[in-house]
């Protein structure tokens, strides 16, 4: 990915404390992010297969749009979709200094009490309960280094057959 790329999509991860209020700031380099997309809010629904919460701005939006437009009008698939994605989406307002309030059905989803870990995914990020996040982390990457070692693997024979040829 170049440079380019990575200041126009949502990476790394933070995790911070909700206040009194229940606010809690987007991270400055997500806001950026949603800056540049043109959107001052924040898309937000609970994350179909995570206890975890989807977000994102307007490149969010239309990513699902596309994935629903696949389906022709008034199937069942392109309705169960509409309603899983915008049908629990909320769109959240971002304060002068860069906080949102996570309501509470969208806090109950991702068993969030008093913090927050922004995860960026490219297009999107999630908010996570900071210890969940930390289980799906290791998870995720025993995951990858499983996959990593297959794809080795499978290069490796490539060539050791191509070799023999």
């Amino acid at each position: 990915m170049s440079v380019r790329a990575a200041m126009v999509q949502f990476v790394s991860n933070y995790t911070l404390r909700l206040d009194a209020k229940g606010r809690v700031s987007i991270p400055a380099p997500f806001r950026g992010v949603l800056a540049r997309d043109g959107f001052n809010g924040l898309y937000c629904y609970p994350a179909l297969d995570q206890s975890a919460l989807d977000a994102g701005g307007n490149a969010l939006l239309a990513e699902i749009e596309a994935l629903i437009g696949r389906f022709p009008p008034y199937s069942e698939e392109r309705d169960q979709f509409s309603v899983a994605l915008l049908g629990t989406s909320e769109t959240l307002s971002v304060d002068g200094e860069g906080r949102v309030v996570l309501t509470e059905p969208l806090k109950a989803h991702a068993g969030i009490k008093d913090a927050v870990a922004f995860v960026g995914l490219g297009q999107k990020f999630q908010i996570w309960e900071p210890g969940r996040f930390r289980a799906h982390l290791a998870e995720a990457t025993e995951t990858v280094r499983t996959l990593k070692t297959r794809l080795g693997d499978r290069m490796a024979a490539r060539e050791a057959s191509g070799a023999r040829e």
